[in-house]
């Protein structure tokens, strides 16, 4: 069994690609999965479309990313986990890469990842440094996580003090557990926040995050790009999206 577990606070809009992306990968392995959405206090429509797509419901209210993921992997039964996040876009390439990994020894890992388009001039800048550095360190990105379920037992889940970043602390927490992949192949997440946001704004908070230092994502203060109220995407299309 794996189980596919997806974080969701208010996701109508782009829940639905996720899933179906994620129903047609699994199906396509022919291994028993499952699919749990973790729908962390949400107010639109999000339970109502992971029901229609076959998905469990995890409801809870933390309103934090790191007990969401907890949330769901408590509920699952899976011996492998993985953890998407409710904009991204998998495939059976790195479902299936995942699956060999772990079945050869891995504890855990990864993959690379790409922004969908179109991206302003400052997020493909962004990206193009920000990607390859998470590959290069050997951190998972926080829109595909997967795990063996005893090395995510042995570390105690993702940390529940963290507002942020929690995929980077869980990717040293399971690389001192045994080997650690970083996969070649590509899952695609959203950008949007890099065209919600301005040049300025982005590049303001990673600034603040990075002379803070730790302490800045163990507090939901100043993580406004995560927990502020959510802005339009101006590259949003509804089509195909429901």
């Amino acid at each position: 069994m794996i189980s596919l577990i997806i974080p969701a606070y208010n996701e109508e809009l782009l829940l639905g690609r996720t899933l179906r992306a994620i129903n047609d990968g699994a199906r396509a392995l022919g291994e028993p999965f499952e699919v749990i959405v973790a729908d962390d206090a949400s107010t639109d429509r999000t339970t109502a479309i992971a029901q229609e797509h076959g998905a469990r419901i995890v409801s809870c209210k933390n309103r934090q990313i790191a007990a969401t993921r907890n949330a769901g992997a408590q509920a699952s039964s899976g011996e492998m986990l993985f953890f998407v996040d409710a904009d991204t876009t998998v495939n059976l390439a790195v479902l299936r890469a995942a699956i060999r990994a772990m079945r050869k020894g891995a504890v855990g890992g990864g993959c690379a990842f790409r922004f969908d388009a179109p991206l302003p001039l400052y997020a493909r800048i962004l990206a193009a440094v920000a990607v390859p550095l998470y590959c290069a360190l050997r951190l998972a990105s926080g829109c595909f996580l997967f795990c063996t379920r005893p090395a995510f037992q042995a570390v105690g889940g993702f940390d529940e003090g963290l507002y942020g970043a929690e995929e980077a602390a869980m990717s040293r927490k399971l690389r001192r557990q045994g080997r650690f992949v970083i996969l070649r192949e590509t899952v695609t997440t959203s950008g949007r926040k890099l065209r919600a946001y301005s040049a300025g704004e982005v590049l303001g908070l990673l600034a603040r995050l990075a002379y803070g230092g730790p302490r800045m994502v163990r507090r939901r203060q100043g993580m406004e790009l995560w927990y502020g109220e959510r802005r339009p995407d101006p590259g949003f299309s509804s089509k195909g999206n429901l």
